[in-house]
């Protein structure tokens, strides 16, 4: 192979009570596409959160065409040419394309307020467009722009600097159609051609044999295998083993023995460009799974049964009797809570105390004449939480933001038992948790099961197969698994999960 463009030799990057890189390695030639695959949490955002300058390696090094540098900062990453496109990428809609582009960079003028001259920044977009064709009006606001122009966009803003040789893209195609994915392949390969070196990662395993030359493989924070994507014997499943290729983690509490009750019944649940006809029954003492990968529409599905997204179809029943949830008062006031699995951003105030972290989802359980807060029943019933959820907090009036994540994700938990709802939807439970913390929360879960409906949702296929009795599978917003635990394989699950089959 000739000279490369990137090499990353031995890289390590600790957080506190994991080792999320742990000595890896991974390099790009020029003119590649290079896809970073594995599971949730192997490794492969931390790699391209170093390459970015969002972290620093705590050992390795980093080498470009030859030479080795230092990446301190994303800027320091910008100025050595290498570029990052997240999924969903963040623009102004109000600004059009070109504006876009060099945001940040309109003028090259000094001062407080320098003088920003729109034809200037016309003609830099045209020189652009003349180096990387794309089928684009760039004089249009973004917001009336399709997904894939947003993407091109976001491409050509990276490509804008002149010493641009390296272009990450995370998640490229979860929100494209099929017909929006050709055009960004097209675009992908006019890149190529020009020998810009890219580094593309995904789940869809359809498109890295469609566009990748060479794929590498991470696990708990190495690099198990680089191979070419014309390499023979090399498949779906054989991609499957190498992302797990371990036995499950004995940090799973013993499965449920029988099913009681059903509490949930849902029945063709459906929301436009989400998911299409969902239906399942939620039981006490028993977990029902749900798994499903970026785009597969598990984020929506969580939403939707919550009430913060509406529904284009189907029904909902909680023991016995329909119930229309169209917010999350809605879902709470009929007995269902999600614990969502953003936490900061929409499980917390991460500002206010754990206490009123505790009781704000059933305020009214400790109000005083009707709509005061009663702080001394607050106090006492947030305590009562932290002693059963195990919270270590020196306080219950210490702000949430000060604990650690796991200790701040039991706080979202207990403000949903304080609801005392019949049915707890957990997204993504564990994600920002350290590997201590999880035990816990596990066990937590399946005590919980025996008394309430649980459904555990999320991307991480080892935790859903780990907790659950009966396992559900979304692929691009459809239900390709629904069995019971017992009758499927950890590396089956994960297969349907990235393919839309059943598995072998």
């Amino acid at each position: 192979m000739e000279e490369l463009t990137l090499q990353m030799t031995g890289i390590v990057k600790e957080f506190p009570g994991v080792r999320a890189l742990d000595g890896a390695d991974f390099d790009l030639a020029p003119g590649e596409v290079h896809a970073l695959l594995g599971i949730n949490g192997a490794g492969k955002s931390t790699l391209i959160k170093v390459l970015s300058g969002v972290y620093q390696a705590d050992a390795g090094r980093i080498s470009l065409n030859g030479r080795d540098i230092k990446i301190n900062s994303p800027q320091a990453a910008l100025d050595h040419g290498i570029a990052t496109v997240y999924q969903d990428p963040q623009m102004i809609g109000s600004f059009t394309g070109y504006e876009n582009i060099f945001l940040g960079a309109e003028s090259d003028s000094a001062g407080l307020f320098p003088r920003i001259r729109r034809r200037a920044l016309r003609a830099r977009a045209s020189e652009l467009l003349e180096r990387f064709p794309v089928d684009i009006d760039l004089s249009r606001p973004v917001g009336e722009l399709s997904a894939v122009e947003k993407e091109s966009i976001a491409i050509l803003r990276a490509l804008s600097r002149e010493n641009m040789s390296v272009l990450v893209l995370d998640e490229p195609t979860s929100i494209l159609t099929r017909r929006e994915i050709d055009v960004l392949f097209a675009q992908i390969r006019m890149l190529k051609e020009r020998g810009i070196s890219i580094i593309y990662i995904t789940h869809r395993l359809d498109e890295v044999f469609e566009i990748a030359d060479r794929l590498t493989v991470f696990r708990d924070g190495e690099n198990v295998a680089t191979c070419s994507t014309s390499d023979e014997g090399l498949d779906h499943a054989r991609i499957a083993e190498l992302m797990l290729d371990r036995e499950l983690s004995n940090v799973y509490p013993p499965k449920g023995v029988a099913p009681g009750a059903d509490v949930l019944s849902v029945r063709g649940l459906a929301r436009a460009g989400g998911f299409d006809e969902v239906s399942f029954t939620a039981k006490r003492g028993w977990i029902l799974g749900v798994f499903g990968l970026v785009g597969s529409g598990i984020d929506e599905l969580c939403k939707t049964l919550f009430g913060v997204l509406g529904r284009t179809g189907g029904t909902t029943e909680i023991n016995g009797r329909t119930v229309a949830l169209k917010s999350p008062s809605d879902a709470i006031a009929a007995g269902l809570f999600l614990v969502p699995g953003d936490r900061r951003a929409e499980g917390q105030i991460s500002d206010e105390s754990v206490s009123f972290n505790v009781i704000l989802s059933n305020m009214a359980r400790v109000a005083g004449l009707g709509f005061l807060i009663n702080r001394r029943a607050e106090r006492r019933d947030a305590a009562a939480m932290v002693e059963e959820l195990d919270i270590k907090t020196p306080d219950v009036a210490e702000d949430v933001s000060l604990l650690s994540g796991g200790n701040q994700q039991k706080v979202v938990i207990g403000k949903g038992l304080y609801t005392d709802c019949e049915v707890y939807v957990f997204q993504e439970p564990t994600v920002g948790v350290d590997v201590g913390a999880k035990a816990g929360i596990y066990e937590m879960i399946r005590k919980l099961s025996a008394e309430k409906a649980v459904i555990v949702v999320g991307s991480d296929c080892e935790e859903v197969y780990g907790l659950c009795d009966h396992a559900m599978v979304l692929h691009q917003g459809r239900v390709v698994m629904d069995k019971p635990a017992s009758e499927v394989r950890l590396e089956q699950m994960l297969l349907s999960g990235l393919t839309g089959g059943e598995g072998q």
